[in-house]
């Protein structure tokens, strides 16, 4: 919903006072037109909200009862409301215990809505309508629409779910690793209070607040994480509708500081990635009517403002990174909404700039959307996208195959996302059964589990979305939505999870690519900062392996360009890499860079055939600091004053780098 129009709805028929301003008072809407009445309640939808809400809105009750099982379409695209704002959530439960099941803010005509959803004969649901910007609706009148569309047979329940509790109160749109065990923890956010449920190793939770002090733009609509100071502790990112907010944690974990600029961000999708590839970690948000904003870090707590260059125009809503070309660098794609709702696909150019190639590969698609999936459903060694559709105004769901040079092609057709199913402004990639192939989370609030041949078989979610990890430590993945906690119960295949330690790189290894082979054939990864549109999924590696009883390698390739190999890791269990302690025998040509006696002892002898005068070297810790530095226009370096242990040794000359390892005893 934007700022240049206000919603006002007005009735045409006389209500009762205060018919409509709450759940308990709402008044039947039915197939066909129906008049609402003006927006002034302030009963907000609980606990879940379809839409995010920055508390001061007015509301509009309607409850609607399906008497066949099938899909409905609500909408506000008629011409009574031309040049009107609206937007609609819509949920089923009881009064105080709902859950969102559809929701829309834009998908028609101008700032019209259009919301579809799939429905069960004999079901109430109730209707929406808010007034985002906070103002009482007193005078233009305003008119929705209710009528069927076909759906398939209600999906079955394929991914069974028990529930549990955490306390806690706020947002509760971030699962990550908040003190440094790996363990996924439930991150609250309540003004300036963040409260923090740790996993501990049993699989319960406990919980400590901090007071972050006065937060300036809370995430309202989205929430990242990242190590942005290398201390290891993950600071966050808060997307709110005037701009973005940074919460820091100190030395320890034990404190949490917000810090903001003044700059003007209309926030959507936020994200935590090195931008310019420097080994420190920068923030993203995309910028709804304007260009969007980066802030790159200078590696000493500061954060620089940049705004242009990775998408130049509004209506930018769901912005994920992801390596679609294969070159161990990051790319970045916008799911667009709005104002201009062409998605774009920005490239990677190795050098801290990027070009547009949406139009190129075939993915500037024009269907209102607030987020995509990307993985690689077929497991053919690329990155394939899931787009999915917010809003039926404009087009559906969409899938695209990575053809491997640069091109997709749309295979939606007969993919099972061709079907007439309910929308959603969340989507997101998560392998639910283990079985090796990726399962899309989205399409109206539904699990797409995937068959392995690019088709899909819908199954029913306990929730409408939520955020994902392991919150029990089992290998299978968890969501969390409020204080409930949906543990995956399913049972049967195999895992591993993956914790990555960036040494050179930045120190989450977000924008590591990692492959893992065994008898099922070859899955891929990218480690990311934030997922779908709004929330935070954790950032442990998830793999599942099905019935395969062993892995024959790990591969990764991390941001830096270092290159290694893990062989026959132990599955059922997670793995911790440290960047650099497994480098590749071919990271570099032996002819190019060698050192040797590895590991040594005192004197590193240098090989290549590039040294000369301008040669200077450095070698860093597994931390990431810089131990020694110097001139390589020698044979050997002298390392008998450094601590035993591993490090990484780097060459540059005349501007090009070289990196491997070695260890001291």
């Amino acid at each position: 919903m934007k700022p240049l129009f206000t919603f006002l709805i007005s009735s045409v028929f006389v209500l009762g006072s205060y018919a409509q301003e709450s759940c308990i008072n709402a008044l039947p809407a039915f197939i066909g037109t129906n008049d609402a009445g003006l927006i002034s309640g302030s009963d907000a939808p609980m606990p879940t909200n379809c839409m995010f809400l920055q508390g001061d809105e007015f509301f509009r009750w309607y409850y609607f009862t399906a008497e066949v099982d099938t899909g409905y379409t609500i909408s506000t695209d008629l011409p009574i409301n031309v040049n009107l704002d609206t937007r609609i959530g819509i949920y089923e439960g009881t009064c105080g215990a709902l859950t969102c099941v559809g929701s829309d803010d834009d998908g028609g005509s101008g700032f019209l809505s259009v919301a579809t959803f799939a429905a069960e004969a004999g079901t109430t649901y109730y209707i929406v309508f808010d007034s985002y910007w906070g103002t009482p609706q007193t005078s233009s009148p305003i008119q929705f629409s209710i009528s069927e569309y076909y759906v398939p047979e209600t999906p079955q329940g394929l991914i069974t779910f028990e529930t549990g509790t955490i306390p806690g109160s706020g947002y509760t749109d971030c699962v990550v690793d908040m003190n440094g065990d790996f363990l996924d923890d439930v991150v609250y956010v309540s003004g300036s209070t963040l409260t923090i449920a740790y996993q501990q190793t049993d699989g319960s939770f406990e919980t400590s607040s901090y007071n972050t002090g006065y937060v300036q733009n809370a995430p309202s609509w989205s929430i990242a994480a990242g190590d942005l100071d290398g201390n290891g502790f993950n600071d966050l990112v808060y997307g709110g509708g005037g701009g973005a907010s940074f919460i820091w944690a100190n030395d320890d974990g034990t404190g949490y500081t917000e810090t903001h600029d003044n700059m003007y961000i209309f926030s959507q999708r936020t994200n935590m990635i090195d931008i310019n590839n420097d080994g420190h970690l920068d923030a993203f948000v995309c910028h709804d009517i304007d260009a969007n904003v980066y802030y790159l870090n200078d590696g000493n707590g500061g954060l620089m403002w940049n705004q242009g260059g990775l998408g130049e125009n509004g209506g930018n809503y769901g912005s994920v990174w992801i390596d679609y070309d294969n070159d161990c660098d990051m790319d970045m794609f916008i799911a667009k909404c709005g104002s201009d709702n062409i998605d774009q696909l920005h490239r990677n150019n190795g050098d801290g700039t990027f070009t547009s190639v949406g139009p190129q590969a075939g993915v500037n698609d024009p269907t209102q959307s607030w987020s995509s999936a990307w993985a690689d459903y077929d497991n053919d060694g690329d990155m394939d996208v899931f787009i999915g559709a917010s809003s039926m105004g404009s087009g559906a769901h969409k899938l695209y195959s990575n053809n491997g040079d640069g091109t997709f092609t749309n295979v939606t057709a007969g993919s099972g996302f061709d079907l007439q199913m309910g929308t959603s402004i969340e989507n997101m990639p998560c392998d639910l059964n283990n079985d090796g192939w990726v399962d899309v989370f989205g399409a109206g609030g539904i699990f797409m589990l995937n068959n392995g041949d690019m088709t899909f078989t819908p199954s029913i979610s306990p929730t409408y979305f939520a955020p994902a990890g392991d919150l029990n430590n089992d290998g299978y993945l968890d969501f969390v939505s409020g204080n409930t906690v949906y543990y995956n119960t399913t049972e049967g295949n195999n895992y591993l999870t993956i914790n990555t330690i960036g040494t050179i790189s930045n120190k989450n290894g977000i924008g590591a690519r990692i492959r893992l082979h065994s008898a099922m054939g070859t899955q891929m990864r990218d480690v990311r900062s934030a997922e779908s549109f709004s929330t935070m999924q954790t950032l442990n590696t998830h793999f599942g392996i099905g019935t395969d009883t062993e892995i024959e390698m790990i591969e990764i390739c991390w941001p830096s360009g270092i290159e290694e190999v893990i062989y026959n890791p132990q599955i059922n269990t997670t793995l911790t890499v440290i960047e650099g302690q497994n480098v590749r025998v071919d990271e570099v040509e032996l002819d190019v860079f060698t050192v040797y006696p590895n590991p040594t002892n005192n004197l590193l002898r240098l090989q290549s055939t590039k040294l000369n005068s301008t040669s200077v070297f450095t070698i860093y810790d597994m931390a990431g600091s810089k131990v020694m530095t110097g001139k390589a226009n020698a044979s050997s370096i002298n390392v008998a004053a450094i601590n035993a242990g591993y490090y990484i040794i780097e060459i540059v000359t005349n501007a090009e780098i070289q990196r491997t390892s070695f260890s001291k005893f």
